[in-house]
């Protein structure tokens, strides 16, 4: 049974950081593609930042320079590094995977953590 657990959001001020991470198991994490959308209220569920199994990383324009994504093939974990949030940075953001190399996620998602970024 595959099982993706994120954690980590939360609420933070304007200007703060977070650290995302996503927890996986039952699934073969170090060949695949590994994903963190978000999803804002009334929006589409959106990219944020992706990392292939060799480590080549993309990240949407919105949050180039204060997003990193790594991953931890022993650990089968993936971390999302949040900097310099902003309030267009609330939504609930999912991990994904169950994907080879570059293109539409995998079939994998977890639950989802709700991060708010507020005064």
């Amino acid at each position: 049974q595959v099982q993706l657990v994120e954690s980590g959001g939360g609420l933070v001020q304007p200007g703060g950081s977070l650290r995302l991470s996503c927890a996986t198991s039952g699934v073969d994490f170090s060949i695949y593609t590994v994903g963190w959308y978000r999803q804002a209220p009334g929006k589409q569920r959106e990219l944020v930042a992706v990392i292939t199994s060799a480590g080549t990383t993309n990240y949407a324009d919105s949050v180039k320079g204060r997003f990193t994504i790594s991953r931890d093939n022993a650990k089968k974990t993936v971390t999302l590094q949040i900097n310099s949030l902003k309030p267009d940075d609330t939504a609930v953001y999912y991990c994904n995977t169950g994907r080879v190399g570059w293109g539409s996620p995998g079939p994998y998602w977890g639950q989802g953590t709700q991060v708010t970024v507020s005064s």
